[in-house]
């Protein structure tokens, strides 16, 4: 006699397809991405938030088209096959201080340093329900450092906010896409820079550079950060923590000018008074 198989649901959730999956229904979806997208444009440092919203909006269509640029790159099908992943555990950071200054290894650990950033800060991924494309989603998360060590963009919003710009040019996960409203978030100046620097550089360069996430990292450690960026087709944006600085110091100056211009009028007003 055959017996129907009970419809997916709350109450009836099929088997993890792998360690730590969480099968969702639709609605389940549907709620926790418009959820994760809420909190995290209140809160853009809530990475675990970003996270589930990355998850939730990948499929049906964007994990799969990445995992097929993955399939169509000999590169991309060897990380595929390997599954190498990226901590601390695999990324000694004392080697890669010890790595010519301008290798990829270098300028990678020297980020991480400045930033005060870890390998090991990543989610692991659980909401995506193939296999494969969940570890395409983990391979993109654990490379983002390396996407920020390459255009030099530091961990502030409006740095985050730029390298999301760049990686929806060129990854379409539309997380990074809907990242762009934390630029509501940012001050006016900040904003100005976005939209008239950052943001052009961004579509200019995740369009036209080599799918990013089939870089073999591991393989790239020793090699010139300069002649890896070329091959790619990446440009440095300017920098940005640098710019800030400048600026800050600028508006120091225009104070102290300001303070001094006032001191002798204060002088005048007085005499008159007299």
């Amino acid at each position: 006699m055959f017996i129907p198989s009970r419809t997916f649901s709350v109450l009836n959730r099929p088997p993890p397809n792998y360690d730590g999956h969480i099968p969702l229904t639709h609605i389940e979806r549907g709620a926790l991405a418009g959820g994760s997208a809420i909190m995290s444009l209140l809160n853009p440092r809530r990475g675990d938030l970003i996270a589930v919203l990355g998850e939730t909006t990948a499929t049906p269509y964007f994990i799969y088209r990445l995992r097929d640029a993955m399939l169509s790159s000999p590169c991309g099908r060897r990380i595929l096959r390997d599954r190498p992943r990226i901590t601390s555990q695999t990324m000694s950071m004392a080697h890669l201080c010890t790595l010519p200054a301008n290798s990829v290894g270098r300028t990678y650990a020297a980020w991480l340093n400045r930033e005060g950033v870890s390998p090991d800060t990543r989610d692991v991924v659980k909401y995506i329900d193939d296999e494969e494309c969940a570890y395409v989603m983990q391979r993109y998360r654990e490379c983002h450092d390396f996407y920020h060590a390459l255009t030099g963009l530091p961990v502030m919003v409006e740095g985050e906010v730029a390298l999301k710009a760049f990686e929806f040019a060129n990854t379409l996960l539309p997380m990074t896409g809907l990242s762009l409203f934390a630029v509501t978030r940012l001050k006016p100046a900040e904003r100005s820079r976005f939209w008239n620097i950052y943001l052009p550089w961004a579509l200019h360069n995740g369009i036209r550079s080599k799918e990013i996430i089939n870089v073999y990292w591991e393989e790239e450690l020793e090699r010139d950060v300069g002649d890896l960026r070329k091959e790619l087709g990446i440009e440095r944006p300017p920098d940005l923590r640098q710019t800030r600085k400048i600026l800050k110091e600028q508006r120091k100056v225009a104070g102290v000018k300001k303070e001094t211009m006032s001191r002798p009028m204060a002088g005048w007003v007085l005499m008159l008074d007299k």
